[in-house]
């Protein structure tokens, strides 16, 4: 109830609550306890972190998934699925920062001692740096996206000199080599942006420099080569690139950082699905031990009022 009650926040009217994330709780007074059931007390209270969307963005991906005749049972933000799927306990206890560079935004979670602590979305990702590609070389959107992906570096200085490759820009008849350093110049200037606004981010959530365990990039950009070498430059701070794990069945496919999401999301939905079968089973152990404990109590009297 003291969960529920935590959505009684006061937001915005054209906002939406999708996630209340539990810090910890505290019974009279007395804080830092994780799990309060069992215990006694006066007063609970719990301390959360409160995640919410637009809610019209909300709705629209609603009725657009409904539409494909499938229902929406929970929307998850996108670093917290990711860090199902790609971070360690310990990274968690420890604090770390999970970043996940998507196509349309970059997603980052703060997780200390376990928890979440702050949450954040940045209006730039992957697909920005393929429209400086396709700008820079003058080229369609789908040949950049190709060349970012075969051809990409996220550091020019460390590419060399006579690397070249071909390309047919818009208003050329013939292909066109162009230096690798040229390319990478592009793609590490964005690249660098990213990782200045969220360190600009972790700044403003007052953990610049309490995360010992760094930063866990993720995401379909986190496969650049080189930028775990930039993003620890930018941030000053240990960098991990992560990919999901302790996976079967198409594993090749899978262990590739831009299925981390959806992975994640898969994780989230089992933990979910185990947590209601568990409390079922629960409720259903208790009602058996009530009904255990009223037939004794009846076998009982009538053993005291038969002869």
């Amino acid at each position: 109830r003291v969960l529920e009650a935590a959505r009684s926040v006061a937001i915005p009217h054209n906002r939406e609550v999708i996630h209340i994330v539990k810090r910890g709780f505290s019974i009279d007074g007395q804080d830092g306890i994780n799990e309060p059931i069992g215990m006694h007390g006066y007063k609970l209270e719990v301390e959360t972190h409160i995640i919410t969307a637009g809610a019209a963005t909300v709705e629209n991906l609603r009725e657009c998934v409904g539409a494909a005749g499938v229902a929406v049972q929970q929307f998850i933000l996108n670093p917290l699925a990711s860090a199902e799927a790609v971070l360690t306990q310990n990274e968690r206890l420890m604090g770390t920062a999970v970043c996940d560079i998507g196509g349309g935004t970059t997603d980052m979670a703060i997780y200390v001692d376990g928890k979440v602590w702050h949450t954040m979305v940045l209006a730039v990702g992957g697909n920005h740096v393929t429209s400086d590609i396709a700008h820079g070389l003058r080229l369609p959107v789908p040949q950049a996206e190709e060349i970012k992906l075969q051809q990409g570096y996220a550091i020019r200085a460390e590419v060399g000199a006579e690397d070249y490759f071909s390309i047919r820009p818009f208003g050329e008849d013939v292909d066109v080599n162009i230096n690798k350093q040229e390319l990478a110049h592009i793609i590490e200037a964005r690249v660098e942006e990213i990782f200045e606004l969220a360190l600009q981010e972790i700044k403003r959530s007052g953990y610049d420099g309490l995360l010992p365990a760094g930063m866990v990039l993720t995401g379909g950009v986190s496969a650049l080569p080189a930028i775990r070498d930039l993003a620890g430059d930018v941030l000053n701070m240990p960098v991990r690139i992560a990919e999901p794990e302790d996976i079967t069945g198409m594993v090749d496919q899978l262990h590739s950082p831009a299925y981390s999401t959806a992975v994640g999301l898969l994780r989230w939905a089992l933990s979910a699905e185990e947590k209601a079968f568990t409390a079922k089973k629960g409720r259903r152990s208790r009602k058996k031990g009530e009904k255990n404990m009223n037939f004794g109590t009846a076998k009982n009297l009538f053993k005291r009022l038969l002869p």
